[in-house]
């Protein structure tokens, strides 16, 4: 598979750039780090985004992420490495990026878990990393932009 476009953050600009300030206010958010590091890499695996699975795994890494937890995201039900309020956060990122998959959309029993587990704040900037990273996911995808690439 080839490359189909290498320049998307200078084609678009000013809305790479807004992508780009979302994320960094998700960093600043009472979000932990952890979490949205977990969602950004489980939905890029649903997704099958190879360069935002590379990118967020060499950066939960950089930010002390274990091996285990990394390699154990996509079997995280049955994977001992997760606390109760990141299996909360993984069961949103999935009903949400696969919300074509349930006629209802999130079900409810996900959505109280989460709540449960985050404040109002927390929450919605759960819902905002939920939603970047599959917008994300869709430009790696669609312009075919591999593994690797932000590191070259």
């Amino acid at each position: 598979m080839s490359i189909r476009m290498a320049n998307i953050p200078e084609l678009i600009g000013e809305g790479y750039q807004g992508f780009a300030s979302v994320d960094r206010f998700l960093h600043r958010s009472e979000l932990p780090d952890a979490i949205v590091h977990l969602v950004k890499l489980r939905a890029s695996q649903i997704n099958g985004c190879a360069l935002c699975v590379d990118m967020h795994s060499h950066d939960a890494k950089t930010e002390g992420e274990t091996d285990e937890r990394l390699w154990s995201v996509a079997a995280w039900r049955e994977a001992p490495f997760y606390t109760d309020r990141e299996r909360a956060a993984l069961a949103l990122t999935e009903a949400a990026t696969r919300i074509a998959d349930n006629p209802d959309g999130v079900p409810d029993d996900v959505w109280n878990e989460a709540a449960e587990h985050f404040d109002e704040k927390q929450l919605a900037a759960l819902i905002a990393a939920i939603a970047l990273i599959n917008a994300w996911n869709r430009i790696g995808v669609t312009a075919h932009i591999p593994a690797g690439f932000y590191r070259l």
